[in-house]
Order: C-alpha cells, then structure tokens, then sequence
C-alpha cells in the first residue's frame, strides 16, 4: 500500500480540472469545505481527511472516465481543490513540527 504522499504525488489529472482546482484552493477553508464535501464532521487529521477526499475523487473521476451522466465537474473541482488545500495544510503542519 502507497504512503499518502506517494499516493499525492501519483494523482494525474486533466490540466484544466487541475488549474480550476488551484484556483479553488485559495479560497479552501476547512471548516466550511470538509463536513459539506464529506458529509460527516471532518476529522482532526489532516491526513485522514485527505484519504476520504481521495477515496470520493477517484470514484467520481471513474465517473468522468466512463461519460456517466452523474458525473459533476463542478463537484469534481471541489474535490481537487479540496485536496490540494488539505495538502497544503497537511505541509504547513508538518513544518511547524520540523
């Protein structure tokens, strides 16, 4: 099984779902984005948040991948852009503790 950061650094996605999600990332904020994209309280754990958001955009990127017609680009940004703002906060912890 990958460690998180491998399984970051291996996620390929198409170029403008990713600009948008870069975008979107500016704006992340946590206590609003996660209980509403999860659906649940989020957890503490920057990386445990970070394998449930990974686990809902890999199935809706099978989605787009196999033209369902549920797919939601839109939601598929939110996802990214989540991610990659949990990152960054995962990153900027780690930074504090080094």
């Amino acid at each position: 099984m990958q460690d998180l950061q491998s399984r970051l650094d291996g996620l390929r996605r198409p170029r403008l779902l990713v600009r948008a999600a870069r975008h979107g990332a500016d704006d992340y904020r946590r206590d609003a984005c996660l209980p509403r994209l999860l659906g649940t309280p989020y957890p503490a754990r920057h990386g445990a948040a970070l394998l449930r958001l990974m686990e809902l955009e890999t199935a809706l990127d099978h989605s787009r991948r196999g033209r369902a017609a549920s797919y939601a680009a839109a939601r598929h940004v939110e996802l990214l852009a989540a991610i990659i703002g949990e990152a960054r906060l995962r990153a900027a912890a780690r930074e504090l503790v080094a």
